[in-house]
């Protein structure tokens, strides 16, 4: 979906083509999406009628053969836990490279959350064990589980015993008899602690998967199956399954028969090992590491908030250091993708280059903590909230929980609030607040506009402002924060104005409930009210992307006709988007690069918010040029052999360069005048 959305042209958010008609009941798009994956705030919706598998082979002509049977999905979509063995089998991992297959495993005993031990000889009586190794909190392993339970339901009358064991450091007993609860797994899992069997077996990763055979010899190794990867971004997988390895592999020895396809590439995260420390080294947890924390990470990785994990305390961040040190090498984390060398951006996330090699060190250093005295003050944060303070008001999106499924696909769902105002409301600040963080995928809330604005809105179209941008709120999506407007500025809810909220939720494998809401500061009574603020574009639906084109480009202009105060950008396209550049061109002839996004990425949704308002006087051009990869070398793409034109499903594309900017309130035929007093009443039930 498109953050702020094209509600007024597509599908994608509005019912019909204007943002002031709200249908009496809740319309339902099929719409698939993807949640929270490994290190994220969420990431968005990328529906796709196109194939996407994890590309193993190395066969060109193979993989895009591949290429043209899956849809590209979300991460933490939970589908069907079929698992169907098909003919066609991925590349195995790379000969030799130190293959677990062969391996004869030693008897161990482990005990399980509740104390229970478990021996490995306990399983004596089994033709075949499969030995899982899982963790609490990563996002891959979360999503396999309940496939894993029901693999070991289907087949524990054919001698096929499940276990599970979890080795990271940083899950303790208490979050693995959680999980373990949540995601209805009934066979055993255990803890190992000090990763002892981890090593025995050469397991580095969760999920994670060994399948002995009666003489406890290892015949396969590697993943579960095709389904969920780490891949193409934060993750890409097909609805449609297409190569179960595990189940192939059982399939197989059931049968009598050698695996044919014995190990597999791994993705997922690091299992957090205990290992031993550098006492005696410059960088530590204490003095540098959590300081980098809360400046890069702690925003989202925190009790309640997006991340999947915190990185709040010593044991979490060194259970997960070498991930971390993984994510950052790769440019994963912290998600940021502007040039540095155009814009200065106050919600900056990027690591130094000293900040990069201190945690390099530290992590190869073995992760020591220091001298406790030597931490920094904890970072206070407003519970629960990115805003820097309480909101003076919470709007709830409905008084009754919305109920989502275990599995399958939700359509998006609406939901109507009447907030109530008698007078125009001045926004200051606004955050969407997910009420269940695990399957909510995205929030927007726009206006249901009066009747009575329709003057408003011909004023501000005669001063060349874009009346739809002014319906447009608020959002949920990865990466985006509140923006907090300057003095003088702020969003503005009209007198009699209705919110909606669009709601899209990704199931994770057992029913949740959620009830999520907008968070509103306004505007200080006597504060001067001089702008509006609006969101808007500079973009184009006038384009079609050849097949297998890997460089198209895409070009769109917009004058201003009036001076603009620039507040924040934010690049949007969809799977096949490469790139995108803001430029400016003054009427006293100066050219400005505003920013750059060289490596754009569908997978997280980023406003770049200015340190300072920019002036673009009346008569400035803003250029966006984008570009496109319709090739097969693009990972993402659903299809390569299609001519791609615009559309509102993620299997078509936008071009899109969003802003937010604002206007002197004369331009919408208001005056300048203080705000007014705050509203106190509590707003009316979602529908009234």
């Amino acid at each position: 979906m498109a953050w702020p959305p094209n509600s007024w042209h597509t599908n994608e958010l509005s019912w019909r083509n204007s943002p002031h008609e709200v249908p009496p009941d809740r319309p339902s798009f099929s719409c698939l999406g993807r949640a929270n994956a490994l290190f994220s705030c969420a990431p968005p919706l990328s529906p796709s009628r196109g194939s996407r598998r994890q590309p193993t082979c190395s066969n060109q002509e193979d993989l895009k053969m591949r290429r043209a049977s899956a849809i590209a999905l979300v991460l933490s979509l939970a589908l069907l836990f079929a698992v169907p063995v098909v003919a066609e089998s991925p590349a195995s991992a790379e000969e030799g490279a130190d293959s677990l297959v062969g391996r004869k495993i030693e008897p161990f005993a482990l005990a399980d959350f509740r104390g229970k031990e478990h021996k490995l000889d306990d399983f004596a009586d089994k033709k075949i064990l499969v030995v899982a190794f899982l963790g609490t909190e990563c996002p891959l392993a979360k999503l396999y589980a309940p496939r894993l339970q029901k693999m070991s339901q289907e087949l524990a009358d054919q001698g096929v015993a499940f276990i599970g064991i979890n080795s990271n450091r940083q899950d303790s007993i208490t979050e693995l008899a959680a999980h373990v609860r949540r995601s209805g797994i009934e066979f055993p899992v255990l803890k190992d602690v000090g990763n002892h069997v981890a090593d025995q077996f050469g397991a580095t990763r969760t999920p994670e998967v060994f399948v002995l055979d009666v003489d406890r010899v290892v015949r396969y190794h590697g993943r579960i199956d095709s389904q969920y990867s780490f891949d193409y971004g934060v993750g890409y997988v097909a609805p449609e399954l297409e190569r179960s390895d595990l189940g192939a592999a059982l399939e197989e020895l059931l049968a009598g028969k050698e695996v044919s396809v014995a190990e597999t590439e791994l993705k997922g995260c690091i299992i957090g090992r205990v290992r031993e420390t550098q006492e005696k080294t410059d960088v530590t947890y204490s003095n540098q590491i959590a300081r980098i924390m809360q400046r890069r990470c702690q925003e989202c990785h925190r009790e309640e908030q997006i991340a999947p994990f915190s990185l709040t305390e010593y044991d979490e961040v060194a259970g997960w250091g070498e991930m971390i040190a993984e994510v950052i090498r790769e440019q994963r984390m912290p998600p940021w993708h502007a040039d540095p060398k155009y814009g200065h951006f106050s919600n900056e996330l990027r690591l130094t280059k000293e900040e990069e090699q201190q945690v390099y060190a530290w992590v190869e250093a073995g992760c020591p903590e220091g001298d406790p005295a030597d931490l920094p003050e904890p970072r206070e944060f407003v519970e629960g909230w990115f805003l820097p303070q309480e909101p003076d008001m919470i709007i709830q999106m409905s008084d009754e929980p919305f109920e989502c499924p275990a599995e399958g696909v939700v359509d998006y769902q609406y939901f109507v609030v009447d907030p109530g105002f008698k007078e125009d409301k001045w926004i200051k600040m606004a955050e969407c607040m997910p009420g269940n963080r695990q399957v909510v995928h995205h929030i927007v809330v726009f206006l249901q506009l009066p009747k009575g604005e329709q003057e408003t809105l011909k004023k501000a179209r005669d001063s060349g402002i874009d009346f739809r941008s002014l319906s447009l709120l608020e959002g949920y999506a990865p990466g985006t924060r509140p923006m907090v407007y300057p003095d003088g500025m702020a969003k503005r809810i009209p007198a009699g104005a209705k919110l909606v909220f669009n709601m899209h939720y990704t199931p994770n494998g057992s029913p949740q409930k959620d009830i999520s809401s907008i968070g509103l500061v306004f505007a200080d009574e006597d504060e001067v009210i001089t702008h509006v603020a609006a969101t808007t574009n500079t973009g184009t639906h006038d384009f079609e992307i050849p097949p297998n084109d890997p460089n198209h480009r895409v070009v769109a202009k917009k004058e201003m006709a009036q001076d603009t105060l620039l507040l924040s950008l934010y690049p949007h396209m969809h799977l096949r988007g490469k790139s995108m550049k803001y430029e400016v061109d003054y009427p006293d002839g100066r050219h400005e690069v505003l920013i750059d996004v060289p490596r754009y990425d569908f997978n997280w949704q980023i406003y770049y918010v200015l340190s300072e308002p920019k002036l673009l006087p009346a008569g400035s051009e803003m250029t966006v040029t984008a570009y496109y990869d319709n090739s097969a070398d693009n990972l993402a793409n659903p299809d390569p052999d299609d001519a791609v034109t615009y559309g509102p499903q993620t299997w078509d594309e936008m071009m899109y360069g969003w802003y937010t900017a604002a206007f002197p309130v004369e331009s919408i035929g208001l005056e300048q005048s203080p705000a007014g007093p705050k509203p106190t009443d509590k707003p009316a039930a979602a529908g009234d």
